[in-house]
């Protein structure tokens, strides 16, 4: 069947944004697959916009496409009107590049980058014909495979799931593709022997058809199945980054990305220890591009991609060894290219001057910084070693350097969180709008972005409980009815959001049936707030027996088995103990709290 033709005659004529469907874009990698050993494809479980953002996508592709005997292609959820289309018209979701059913590949990849996509990769494997369970599916259908920040607890999506990739996905991704299409190849093989060949040979893929489960204080604990099988996942880390060049013909989206400019990642891990950071101990230990192989890949990129904007990427920019040498020569290369080079939010350090300085072609996007706490004891509970006054020093070189905006993180739901730790957002950022006043003559623009705390797995904070709903919707109350100038913008979180991430990541296995049921009762993009419909995850967490008060309020303990305690990080057990302790003997160590959060809401004017 020309799936190709009777897509584009009757299908996308119908749909929005059809553009996201048609593939064929600038830089498309495009090979005979007649010509291929083995094909993959790249699943991201979100619309192309979102999915086209995603640095890791780049990568993935243009490192699997170096191999000449595998093809590797894309597909990206189908958003609601497609996916009706398709079943309407008893269509299988297929690829971008060659428009081939997802059923017909050797292996489906998929990048789990946050926990409320869940549902859509249901509908990636409905509509590409796999069944959506692990346990059914046969010999010839394609390995699902899944990497990303989530899989860090893969318990929740491991009905769904054959095996899980930890770690760096470069070398891993590839060398498991090629040895599950070795033993595919073998006759007599099962499934479910191959499943386990591989469990053995890779020590960072977990397979949960090869694990038992027992169950522990109540949740649902993994176990090898035998001696064979790893205790342990560990994570796949490239040594050395620059053996994996980055893409230097990036595909350039058909229709309008999220982020729609050159991504430069000038290094991979972050060299400080914030305890509620979970990107920093599964990206251990830091490793760095060479500035010279960062030029020769912004050269190439914006020579073959047409993109006036490079975003330098890293969980910590400005720790980066060379960045006052690249930014340097970025700017004098990038300018008269009329291309512009910006970084994501900076730590306060000694390197903030530079970033005035050699990115002053950015000022207009402003500064960011993540204080994440107001005042400097919480902040030495979570391990954010940077002061106020630190903060005041670097917004004045940001002033004086000519920015008019600056954007601040915090997080709420923080363990001893005190109503003074509230009040300190709105003052910080009143300082912070004096200062650039005094400097600047004007006040500049101050938003307070505020999200909620989510203890997620493989941090110190893992063991602590989430804030209830109760307090985060108190302490949203009480920022928003607080008398603020109109130079300081508050954004925060929706709640329901934020709790239904705290199940998935601190649930077990239980929670597949619930997440098949509120697929089945419509759940669909569900990190879209104007798509998330929270009533049908709690009615089917409520329907399928889920305990919210023991995955998200209940307290651990570091003695305790947790449902990902099978998954190892690099720097071990004991240092996330450690942390933990620490964090502990620091909360006693605050001042105590002399006042409470209570809202002064605004008097109603009489008509």
């Amino acid at each position: 069947m020309n799936y190709s033709e009777i897509l584009r005659h009757t299908i996308f004529p119908q749909v929005q944004t059809p553009g996201q469907y048609v593939g064929g874009e600038l830089n498309m990698t495009v090979k005979d697959p007649a010509s291929v050993q083995g094909r993959f494809c790249l699943c991201f479980p979100d619309t192309y916009a979102i999915g086209m953002s995603c640095h890791g996508i780049q990568v993935l592709y243009s490192a699997i496409n170096q191999d000449p005997d595998w093809y590797c292609e894309r597909v990206f959820a189908p958003m609601r009107d497609m996916e009706k289309l398709l079943e309407e018209h008893d269509l299988p979701l297929c690829s971008l590049e060659t428009t081939t059913p997802l059923f017909e590949f050797d292996v489906l990849g998929f990048s789990l980058q946050h926990e409320l996509a869940y549902s859509n990769v249901l509908t990636v494997l409905k509509s590409g014909r796999i069944p959506l369970l692990r346990s059914e599916r046969r010999e010839k259908d394609p390995l699902v495979i899944a990497g990303g920040p989530c899989v860090q607890n893969p318990e929740p999506m491991s009905d769904f799931i054959d095996a899980f990739v930890m770690g760096d996905g470069e070398e891993a991704d590839l060398a498991l593709a090629k040895e599950w299409l070795a033993l595919q190849s073998e006759p007599g093989n099962s499934r479910k022997e191959n499943l386990r060949k591989i469990a053995k040979k890779f020590p960072w893929l977990y397979v949960p058809a090869c694990f038992t489960h027992r169950v522990e204080n109540g949740l649902e604990i993994p176990y090898p199945e035998s001696e064979e099988i790893p205790a342990k996942i560990t994570q796949a880390v490239v040594q050395k980054l620059d053996d994996f060049p980055l893409p230097e013909k990036p595909i350039v989206p058909n229709v309008s990305a999220v982020q729609d400019r050159i991504a430069l990642e000038i290094m991979r891990g972050c060299p400080w220890q914030c305890r509620f950071c979970q990107s920093n101990p599964i990206r251990r230990p830091v490793r760095s591009r060479k500035p010279e192989n960062l030029l020769a890949s912004a050269r190439a990129a914006v020579a073959n991609t047409g993109h006036c904007e490079i975003s330098l990427l890293s969980l910590s920019t400005s720790d980066y060894p060379w960045f006052e040498q690249l930014a340097t020569q970025l700017r004098e290369e990038m300018r008269p290219k009329n291309v512009s080079v910006s970084v994501p939010s900076l730590r306060v350090n000694e390197h903030l001057a530079e970033v005035g300085e050699t990115l002053s072609t950015e000022r207009h996007s402003g500064l960011t910084i993540a204080p994440e706490a107001a005042r400097d004891d919480m902040r030495r509970v979570i391990g954010k070693r940077v002061t106020n006054d630190d903060l005041m020093a670097g917004c004045r070189i940001a002033f004086e350097n000519g920015f008019q905006r600056v954007k601040l993180y915090f997080m709420v739901g923080l363990p001893g969180e005190r109503a003074e730790d509230i009040d300190g957002m709105i003052e910080l950022a009143r300082k912070i709008g004096n200062l650039g006043k005094e400097v600047s003559g004007r006040f500049p623009t101050v938003v307070v972005s505020v999200s909620n705390l989510v203890p997620k797995p493989q941090t110190p904070l893992q063991w602590f409980p989430m804030a209830r709903r109760e307090y985060i919707v108190q302490a949203q109350r009480y920022l928003r009815f607080r008398k603020l100038p109109g130079w300081i913008q508050l954004k925060y979180h929706e709640v329901n959001g934020s709790l239904l991430e705290g199940v998935f990541c601190r649930g077990d296995r239980t929670l597949g049936r619930a997440i098949l049921r509120a697929w089945e009762k419509g759940a669909r993009f569900d990190s879209w707030s104007d798509q998330f419909q929270p009533d049908i995850w709690w009615e089917s967490l409520e329907e399928c027996g889920i305990d919210l008060e023991l995955f998200l309020h209940t307290p651990r303990t570091p003695e305790m088995r947790l449902p990902w305690s099978h998954v190892e990080i690099f720097q071990g057990i004991a240092y996330l103990e450690k942390e933990f302790r620490k964090a502990e003997e620091d909360i006693q160590a605050m001042e105590p709290s002399e006042k409470t959060m209570e809202v002064q809401e605004p008097e109603r004017k009489k008509k």
